[in-house]
């Protein structure tokens, strides 16, 4: 069992309860706000375990305030004075003249504005900022356990575990002259979740987390447990947009060849006809590191080049 310390910490203005992982020297597994009751969660695989070590250390709640205490009926209040009314304003003499007010004026700051390299995104950058908008507070987490109830940022979860291996593999490729770039935004609500530039193309990768699942992936869509999916569809429509926002940007055509990546099945099975769209285990990945001879290591560089850049990817 996972030896789970809880430690106060103080400072800033903040008041929070860390859990640490004693096991692995101290590791940050979670922390609660005391301030506002919200948790978050560092390592998923420890969230439960950090739920039950956090209840223990928590205030009981305040019993309520008093009510107000009357005074007692002998005791007689003195009667207010009426104040007496203000004077009314004197009018100055001569014609009234118009008088110009200024308009009020707000002070707004510089708006922040996202980080334009992108080599600085994490997987899974656009389902990080999803979990933390619909992640509960403590005591809806610990009520979910107790019920044995998901929450809404589950199946975020599980497919950010999904991008983040997916991601391991990748970047296992970095140094042997590819360049990987994470959750690529894209305009309407959409991102590419990876991005792998080399010798051997360009590839976009949308990943897909299904543990224990049999996958059939077929020309068109993909059939899980008898339910389809339009998973093909969509991974060719990425690697079009991203083929026209690079090639827009580099002055010259970038083919972006679409993959799709499964995590964690336990059979997959990819019709003979589908040739266009490469569906892979996310432990095949690695072999895509021996492709070769599309690009020049100065043009993949160029290529790379453009991709890290946020402005290249706005009107694609």
């Amino acid at each position: 069992m996972t030896d789970l310390r809880v430690v106060p910490w103080k400072r800033y203005g903040h008041d929070r309860l860390y859990v640490n992982d004693a096991d692995a020297g101290g590791e940050k597994v979670a922390w609660l706000d005391r301030g506002t009751g919200r948790l978050t969660v560092l390592v998923e695989a420890h969230r439960e375990a950090a739920v039950r070590a956090l209840a223990p250390y928590l205030p009981s709640a305040a019993p309520p305030a008093p009510p107000p205490r009357r005074p007692p009926a002998t005791q007689r209040q003195p009667a207010a004075t009426p104040a007496a009314p203000p004077a009314a304003p004197r009018r100055p003499a001569g014609p009234m003249r118009p008088v110009s007010v200024p308009a009020a004026r707000t002070a707004v700051g510089p708006v922040p504005s996202p980080n334009p390299d992108l080599a600085a995104n994490r997987p899974g950058e656009a389902l990080l900022a999803k979990i933390d908008e619909l992640a509960p507070g403590f005591w809806r987490s610990v009520l979910n356990l107790l019920l044995g109830r998901r929450s809404q940022a589950d199946s975020w979860r599980k497919g950010l575990a999904g991008e983040r291996a997916a991601a391991v593999e990748l970047d296992r490729l970095a140094g042997r002259g590819w360049r990987v770039l994470h959750s690529i935004p894209l305009p309407r609500g959409v991102d590419i979740d990876h991005l792998l530039i080399g010798p051997g193309g360009v590839f976009s990768f949308n990943t897909k987390h299904h543990p224990g699942a049999q996958v059939w992936v077929g020309d068109e869509a993909v059939k899980i447990g008898g339910q389809a999916y339009p998973y093909v569809r969509k991974a060719r429509a990425e690697a079009r947009r991203a083929s026209a926002a690079l090639s827009r940007a580099c002055g010259f055509e970038v083919p972006v060849e679409p993959v799709l990546a499964f995590v964690g099945t336990d059979r997959l099975t990819v019709v003979a006809s589908l040739r266009d769209v490469r569906a892979i285990g996310h432990r095949e990945i690695a072999a895509l590191g021996r492709a070769g001879g599309v690009w020049s290591r100065r043009q993949a560089e160029v290529i790379y080049a453009a991709a890290r850049e946020r402005g290249t990817w706005s009107g694609a």
